[in-house]
């Protein structure tokens, strides 16, 4: 629902999009009734995560992203979330590395068509 405060676009930050907690577009525009209303409101999340204007979501930009929830959350800035700087403080740690890692392994699950990109249909399409 565009401008309610469930749905609401993320903030920017001047030189880099923000996605606040944002950890998956995709997943959260799935739970829209029909396809058509998807891809229009994946269409506002692409504009902003198109770093290079070129109208499709690279790994990096796709990666650069997703990725910055990790920054938030990470408060002593370490690299590493401790189980304390997790959602509900639990789980393993992970680092920085294997959070980019995995962000880049659901883009290429995401990457439908296989071309390297992801456009708003890949994009609104949950993860395999």
């Amino acid at each position: 629902m565009p401008g309610s405060a469930r749905h609401a676009p993320p903030p920017t930050r001047p030189g880099r999009p923000r996605p606040g907690l944002l950890l998956c577009a995709g997943w959260l525009l799935a739970a829209s009734a029909t396809a058509a209303a998807q891809v229009e409101r994946t269409g506002d999340y692409l504009a902003r995560m198109d770093g290079d204007g070129d109208g499709r979501i690279s790994q990096a930009e796709y990666v650069a992203w997703m990725g910055y929830a990790f920054e938030r959350m990470d408060a002593d800035g370490d690299g590493v979330l401790a189980t304390a700087e997790l959602p509900g403080g639990k789980g393993k740690p992970i680092t920085l590395e294997e959070h980019r890692r995995r962000l880049a392994e659901r883009f290429v699950r995401q990457d439908a068509n296989k071309d390297g990109y992801l456009d708003a249909r890949e994009l609104a399409a949950p993860p395999l």
